[in-house]
């Protein structure tokens, strides 16, 4: 894991998180000294704003199904994003 923050936008989700348990981790740990503490937290707030940006964009493309009277599906339509 590096420390800086470097473009993003092509981190999957998984990986994202995984780096941002690994820097929770470490901080909670507090094994580092205080530089480095610094920059692996402007790291994990990088890589929250990233998880939270895919979980944005994954609910918007969610649909519902909708049913008939019978309760057949007959189509969907797009998630009600508040």
């Amino acid at each position: 894991m590096t420390a800086d923050t470097e473009d993003l936008s092509a981190l999957p989700f998984e990986q994202a998180l995984a780096e941002l348990e690994a820097v929770v981790d470490k901080l909670e740990k507090g094994a580092v000294p205080l530089e480095e503490s610094i920059a692996i937290y402007a790291r994990g707030e990088a890589l929250k704003k990233r998880c939270e940006d895919l979980l944005k964009s994954a609910e918007q493309r969610i649909e519902k199904i909708t049913l008939n009277a019978n309760g057949k599906p007959t189509g969907s339509t797009p998630l009600d994003v508040e």
